[in-house]
């Protein structure tokens, strides 16, 4: 899948919305794009086993906006690590630092995310880190440049960030830490890990 083009497209594609503006679109158009509109409505009952993998793995790429090449490499990392390879994957998913922007609040899309990063807007422990795959560990504070406060983007985004039990977040000082490694539950994503587990394992 490419990441590339209209967001709206992709998300209608998928059958998530990835941006708000998608969620607003697909709330009238609750079916995939294209000529024959309503015709194609996606029916999992006439999937194949590696259709819906493929389906969730693009879910999961596109939620994240990954390339496959990283989503294999953090794939072979999190199979190579004790414990449970999916929750392993959606931990390591998470310590990126694009993600974390995303969840405490500070952007309202996984595009803007990275932008902010890839721009210098964001430091991790009073360094700026302009690298959007950076892993972060746990207690690092994650805050916003002092003279990039003033944005209006972290404003508008935090008026609508909802609450996420493995991170802390200081509104007023603009900064957050992830206190605890996310249990799959907390994190609010749409895909069946399993299925992507078993993409992957072939």
């Amino acid at each position: 899948m490419d990441h590339k083009g209209p967001k709206v497209k992709i998300s209608r594609r998928l059958g998530i919305a990835i941006t708000p503006k998608a969620a607003k679109i697909m709330a009238k158009k609750a079916y995939g794009p294209g000529q024959q509109g309503p015709n194609k409505r996606r029916s999992a009952g006439k999937m194949s086993n590696f259709k819906r993998q493929l389906l969730e793995k693009q879910k999961l790429r596109a939620q994240y906006h990954i390339k496959e090449k990283q989503m294999r490499i953090y794939f072979a990392k999190a199979s190579a690590k004790e414990g449970n390879t999916g929750d392993n994957l959606i931990q390591m998913l998470e310590r990126r630092l694009d993600a974390f922007v995303l969840r405490c609040g500070l952007a309202k899309t996984i595009y803007a995310a990275r932008m902010l990063v890839a721009h210098g807007h964001i430091l991790v422990n009073g360094k700026r880190v302009d690298i959007p795959s950076y892993l972060i560990r746990l207690n690092d504070v994650v805050s916003v440049k002092e003279n990039s406060r003033s944005m209006p983007i972290f404003a508008e985004s935090l008026a609508s960030a909802a609450a996420i039990p493995y991170l802390e977040l200081n509104k007023d000082a603009l900064e957050a830490k992830m206190t605890s490694l996310p249990n799959r539950e907390d994190v609010p994503i749409i895909c069946e890990i399993p299925q992507v587990v078993e993409f992957y394992s072939k």
